[in-house]
């Protein structure tokens, strides 16, 4: 049952390894052996060839001293899942560039209007020709980017993976929908943000991205972030950039205790909650990369900072989750997502968890292990 290896390693053939204790034990009764372990198969780690890579810290850090590893183990994750077109993730922001090449991939398309005639409501959802999604912003329906925030926001959820080209989000693949009600400004109207989240929850999306927020509370936003958890929504919120303890002044959706929330900080490249980060101990969920995170805009490439691009981490996250396994409820997404993260001192206290977003272990179900 022993084949021919190396002097100092002995392979054990399959057949034999249906009772792997008692081999491992018969073995290890011979004075020639020091000890036994199981022959574990090895693999390369599943990278994408787009060239900014390695730009992406919050992805893969390879770090300076006492840095490397404090990035969300996408590597890990992507053996696992690059994701999946069906699932569908609503940016609701700015709106989104869907003519740039990093993203027009992977950009939502409600194919009823795009197959239908001009003018017309093709699919009776009250919304004509919203090919892309709509902008509430403006009341119409070319949700484009005038401003920067959404794109940046789409490109760390899912810039297209592996096509040689520019950079790459979370999801190599996934579907995109632009929701528009922050202007050119960057600001919009509380009954834009509420039709926006309807909008999704109509259309059937898996989960609601919202780098956004304000500190007074609405019964009708917290009822339209409500109506998108009966749905089976995710709604992943970025709990703000004023240093402020969430407990005792909450950034609103983020703050909304509703089971489909999860809200999140932002880390910085040492593992550090950065300097601007919201946090609360009992209001914000976790911390993702949020400092200097590179992404894509309609003028390019830019490093920008703040729980806004944190919280498009975690939402990749559970793109990677949902394409994985199709069977899992919103809420168990947001379980293994909060079973998984990373245990940092800088955040104990800080968070709900302590801890820090982990695709790797979140995709394994497994708790984070050093």
């Amino acid at each position: 049952s022993v084949v021919s290896a190396p002097s100092h390693i002995i392979l054990v053939q399959k057949s034999i390894l249906e009772r792997p204790s008692h081999v491992q034990k018969e073995l290890s009764l011979f004075t020639e052996v020091e000890y036994v372990e199981p022959n574990q198969i090895i693999t390369l780690r599943k990278t994408p060839n787009d060239p900014e890579l390695s730009e992406l810290w919050g992805l893969v850090n390879t770090g300076k001293s006492g840095t490397k590893g404090m990035d969300i183990g996408a590597e890990a994750a992507w053996d696992i899942s690059t994701g999946d077109k069906k699932v569908v993730v609503a940016v609701i922001d700015t709106g989104v560039d869907y003519t740039q090449p990093d993203l027009a991939d992977n950009m939502w398309i409600n194919s009823a209007e795009l197959n239908g005639q001009p003018g017309v409501d093709d699919d009776n959802n009250g919304f004509i020709d919203d090919v892309y999604g709509w902008d509430f912003g403006n009341m119409d329906n070319d949700p484009l980017d005038d401003h920067g925030h959404g794109t940046h926001c789409s490109g760390t959820i899912g810039a297209k993976g592996n096509d040689g080209f520019g950079l790459v989000g979370v999801s190599w693949d996934v579907s995109i929908m632009a929701l528009k009600f922050l202007t050119r400004s960057g600001s919009g109207t509380l009954a834009g943000a509420v039709a926006a989240i309807d909008y999704a929850t109509q259309m059937g999306a898996d989960i609601m991205s919202n780098s956004w927020g304000a500190y007074s509370t609405s019964k009708a936003l917290e009822e339209a972030v409500q109506r998108a958890d009966d749905a089976g929504i995710l709604f992943v919120a970025a709990a703000g950039n004023e240093s402020r303890n969430g407990d005792l002044q909450p950034l609103y959706p983020a703050g909304y205790r509703e089971p489909n929330v999860i809200s999140v900080a932002a880390s910085n490249s040492s593992g550090g909650l950065a300097y601007f980060s919201n946090y609360g101990e009992q209001s914000v969920h976790l911390a993702a990369p949020g400092v200097d995170i590179l992404s894509v805009t309609p003028k390019g490439y830019e490093s920008w900072s703040g729980t806004s691009m944190a919280t498009p981490h975690v939402a990749g996250v559970a793109a990677l989750l949902f394409a994985h396994n199709s069977a899992l409820t919103h809420l168990e997404v947001k379980d293994r997502i909060l079973n998984a993260v990373r245990p940092l001192p800088a955040l104990k206290g800080k968070t709900i968890t302590g801890g820090m977003l982990n695709a790797h272990f979140a995709l394994k179900n497994q708790k984070y292990q050093p």
